[in-house]
């Protein structure tokens, strides 16, 4: 049965300490790294890197989309949460990956990287539901 996120209501992970994750399996294009460091960015809230802890110069920036994505409600089911040691949405954080396109920045919403905090496992996930695109305009957060 599917745990449908109505929201990500969640608290940030703005003023949460930095973390070493595992993935349950490398992100795409990653292979074969699975140890990671989630780190936050000094002085840019909601904006996070992900780096491999094995040297390998591997760097993701991650942001909360909560703060910069208005609306956005990916359905996570059991298959997602399961895997991570979750029991409902609550327990995990969502991030989406940002990069640049054509000199602006733009996030992938189709896929999100789960992390829960409490067993320190993350996953990147392909969600089901096509209306979330792969390259979406990246909004300035709400003062």
């Amino acid at each position: 049965m599917p745990a449908s996120a109505t929201k990500l209501d969640t608290p940030t992970r703005t003023e949460k300490p930095n973390m070493n994750l595992t993935f349950i399996a490398p992100p795409p294009g990653f292979h074969p790294h699975t140890a990671f460091d989630l780190a936050r960015v000094d002085g840019a809230a909601g904006l996070f890197t992900l780096q491999d802890a094995d040297g390998a110069d591997l760097r993701l920036f991650l942001v909360e989309p909560q703060l910069f994505v208005p609306g956005y409600e990916p359905e996570l089911t059991s298959e997602h949460l399961g895997p991570l040691g979750a029991n409902a949405v609550s327990d995990v954080d969502v991030f989406v990956v940002a990069t640049i396109q054509d000199g602006a920045p733009v996030v992938n919403l189709l896929a999100p990287i789960l992390v829960n905090p409490s067993t320190a496992t993350a996953s990147q996930i392909i969600l089901d539901d096509a209306a979330w695109p792969l390259r979406a305009e990246l909004i300035r957060p709400a003062a």
